[in-house]
């Protein structure tokens, strides 16, 4: 299982304790289909909600164990607007349209789980009357409107190159009258144009950085080897290329890492760090790969770059060298609709470039 997998079940098996029997139930009939991520998003979507119930009186408790299928079957439609309109309006949660479309999702999967599936031992449902049935769920957005979002907010063409340089070169320059920014930068200044350069030109996802290990690095093949993304079968890696573009950095930073980061020979992680009071390196983490693009990206001039958005400029970029199949297949992705958002962006890219031509000219 990879580490961020391993955490995730981790936390899994620590909250779902906490849940009414029913919950538990529905998690243990979903382990073998879902991962732990996607299935600690469901807990933590039900935690909302129950507390919400609580809150609203809807059940009496006191605890979220103690919440009956009784209480459930007596909601009204009004209840979950009430809810809804509760995750759209409460300041602190800051919920999305997609983030309560995902919550409404979760709550609809357990009680078709609990009306549908489940059976008690007269084998009759759990669950004898399901209100989310009647409950709508619309689609969040669509490819050409995640195109729009993410105009003008990617890097492109020249920009790649120009911000792999700027981490290589240009930051120290930047940061060269602070000593502790110019000391962090100099201990990671290879390691750190590595990553930028291996997600400009791969695709990966942050999460596949984090998780990879040395032994997953193909430089002769120019492959790497990751666990993908909605793929729960932990004895596979899917093999993802990587352009000749990072072949170097990715070379400079090999070469260091044992003596840069003192790496002890148990610790298989391909990207590492030195935590404050350590002495030796270990496995990166998303936040910590999050955080050092953020910052890149700020003295860089474009604040709004994220890891997310170099996966998205990586796949604008090879969208417009290959075809949608083969952009689907580099990105991992489940369905080739979700790889329609490169065709909306690239016709914007090629419209720009052709004008600029035109000026040249």
């Amino acid at each position: 299982m990879n580490v961020i997998k391993l955490k995730d079940r981790q936390e899994l098996d620590r909250r779902t304790p906490s849940m009414p029997w029913y919950v538990e139930k529905f998690i243990n009939y979903k382990l073998p289909d879902l991962s732990p991520s996607s299935l600690l998003e469901y807990v933590r979507d039900y935690e909302t909600f129950l507390s919400w119930l609580l809150a609203e009186g809807l059940a009496a408790g006191p605890t979220f164990r103690d919440i009956t299928l009784e209480e459930l079957e007596k909601l009204h439609m009004d209840s979950i607007d009430h809810f809804k309109m509760f995750l759209a309006t409460r300041q602190q949660l800051s919920n999305s349209k997609t983030t309560i479309s995902r919550k409404l999702s979760s709550l609809r999967s357990l009680f078709h789980y609990l009306s549908q599936i489940a059976e008690d031992e007269q084998f009759y449902p759990l669950l004898k009357r399901n209100v989310m049935a009647k409950v709508s769920i619309k689609r969040t957005h669509k490819p050409k409107d995640t195109a729009a979002k993410l105009e003008g907010k990617l890097l492109q063409e020249q920009e790649i190159d120009e911000f792999i340089r700027f981490i290589n070169e240009d930051y120290g320059r930047d940061v060269a009258t602070n000593k502790q920014a110019t000391f962090a930068y100099l201990r990671n200044r290879i390691r750190d144009t590595c990553i930028v350069s291996l997600i400009l030109n791969s695709g990966l996802r942050v999460s596949e950085v984090v998780n990879m290990n040395v032994d997953d690095l193909d430089m002769k093949k120019k492959l790497l080897y990751v666990y993908r993304k909605g793929k729960n079968d932990d004895t596979f890696k899917t093999p993802v290329y990587f352009r000749q573009e990072a072949m170097r950095d990715l070379q400079q930073y090999v070469s260091l890492r044992d003596s840069q980061y003192k790496a002890p020979k148990r610790e298989k992680a391909l990207f590492l760090a030195i935590a404050n009071g350590r002495r030796e390196g270990s496995r990166m983490t998303k936040r910590a790969i999050q955080e050092m693009v953020i910052k890149y990206a700020k003295r860089f001039g474009k604040p709004y770059l994220s890891v997310h958005k170099l996966r998205h400029s990586f796949a604008t970029d090879y969208y417009l060298r290959n075809d949608l199949y083969m952009t689907q297949e580099q990105l991992g992705h489940a369905s080739p609709e979700t790889t329609q958002i490169y065709a909306h962006l690239t016709d914007k890219t090629m419209a720009e470039a052709i004008d600029r031509q035109k000026r040249q000219e």
